[in-house]
C-alpha cells in the first residue's frame, strides 16, 4: 500500500516537471520570435564635441516596437558626425544628440544656434569654489562704482546683470559628466549677442561674480541692485530746498513841497534850490 502511494507521488512529480518544461520551452520560443532590429549604440563614453568613428560604436538587437526615434541602424551613417551632448556607453545614438552634418568637432559644435561663447577670468571665489561645471546654469553679478550726476558723490553698487547663463566649459574642459569641483582660471559661458555685450562692459567697469543656480529653476527676478548705504541700512539724506525771499518792491519817490512828516527810517528829506522834497524807500 505504501509502495503504491510512493509511486503515485513520483508520477505526480514527473508530470508537474514535464508540464513546467513544456511551458518554459514555449515561453522561450515565443521570446525568440519577437521582431527586433539593429540599433547603433555607444561602445564607450563619448564626450560632447567629439567626432564619432567606428571604434566608438557598436550595434545591438532592439525590439522593433520600442526603437528610439531618430536612432541609426548603420554605423557608417554616423562616420565623422559630432555629438553635441555627452553619450554614455550603451546609450543609443540619436539624431537629436548630433550636430548638423559637416560640423567640425570641438566646442563650437556645442553652441546653440544664435548663441555665442564668451570666456571670463575667474578665481576660486568667483568660480563658485569650482562647482560651476559644464552644463550648469549661473547668474552673473557685477560690483562697480555707480555714476552720478555732476557734483554728486559716486556710490558702490552690486547688481545682477545676467540670469540663467549656461556654462559650456571650465578652463579647456567641456566634459559634463564630472561632478567633482574644479578650481580653474576661466569659465566659458553661452550667451546671446546682446548678453555678450553686457558681459563685456560689466567686466570692464567692475568685478564679476558667478552665482550657481538650480538647473530646473527658470524664473527670472529683476532687481535694482544694492548700494553700500542700503546694505548697512543708512537713511538717504535728501537735500533741503532753500527759498530766497524776494526784496520788497521799490516805492516811488514823491516830490512834495511844504512841511514834511514821515518816518525817518523810510523817507529822506531833500532840499534843493530852496525847494523841499521827500524821497521814500
Amino acid at each position: 500500500m505504501k509502495n503504491i502511494k510512493a509511486l503515485g507521488l513520483i508520477f505526480l512529480a514527473l508530470l508537474t516537471g514535464l508540464a513546467a518544461a513544456v511551458y518554459a520551452t514555449g515561453w522561450i520560443s515565443r521570446q525568440g520570435g519577437i521582431a527586433s532590429n539593429k540599433v547603433v549604440v555607444a561602445a564607450v563614453d563619448i564626450e560632447l564635441g567629439s567626432r564619432v568613428n567606428a571604434q566608438m560604436l557598436s550595434t545591438v538587437d532592439w525590439p522593433s516596437g520600442s526603437i528610439p526615434s531618430g536612432s541609426f541602424s548603420d554605423i557608417k551613417a554616423l562616420n565623422d558626425r559630432v555629438v553635441k551632448v555627452g553619450v554614455l556607453r550603451g546609450e543609443a545614438i540619436m539624431e537629436g544628440k548630433l550636430a548638423p552634418v559637416g560640423t567640425q568637432g570641438g566646442l563650437s559644435a556645442v553652441i546653440a544656434s544664435g548663441k555665442r561663447a564668451m570666456t571670463v577670468r575667474v578665481n576660486d571665489v568667483v568660480g563658485v569654489a569650482g562647482f560651476a561645471l559644464p552644463g550648469n546654469y549661473v547668474d552673473v553679478m557685477v560690483n562697480a562704482q555707480q555714476d552720478k550726476a555732476k557734483g554728486e558723490q559716486t556710490s558702490q553698487i552690486s547688481k545682477t546683470v545676467l540670469e540663467k547663463v549656461l556654462v559650456l566649459a571650465v578652463a579647456q574642459e567641456a566634459n559634463r559628466d564630472d561632478t567633482k569641483p574644479k578650481v580653474v582660471s576661466a569659465v566659458t559661458l553661452e550667451l546671446s549677442l546682446e548678453d555678450s555685450e553686457k558681459l563685456d562692459l560689466a567686466r570692464s567697469v567692475g568685478t564679476l561674480s558667478l552665482v550657481l543656480r538650480n538647473q530646473m529653476d527658470k524664473t527670472t527676478v529683476a532687481t535694482g541692485g544694492i548700494t553700500k548705504g542700503q546694505l548697512f541700512g543708512e537713511k538717504e539724506i535728501l537735500p533741503i530746498a532753500t527759498t530766497v525771499a524776494a526784496p520788497p518792491p521799490a516805492r516811488p519817490r514823491v516830490a512834495r513841497t511844504g512841511p514834511v512828516t514821515a518816518t525817518a527810517s523810510q523817507c529822506v528829506e531833500v532840499i534843493q534850490n530852496a525847494a523841499r522834497s521827500l524821497a521814500c524807500f
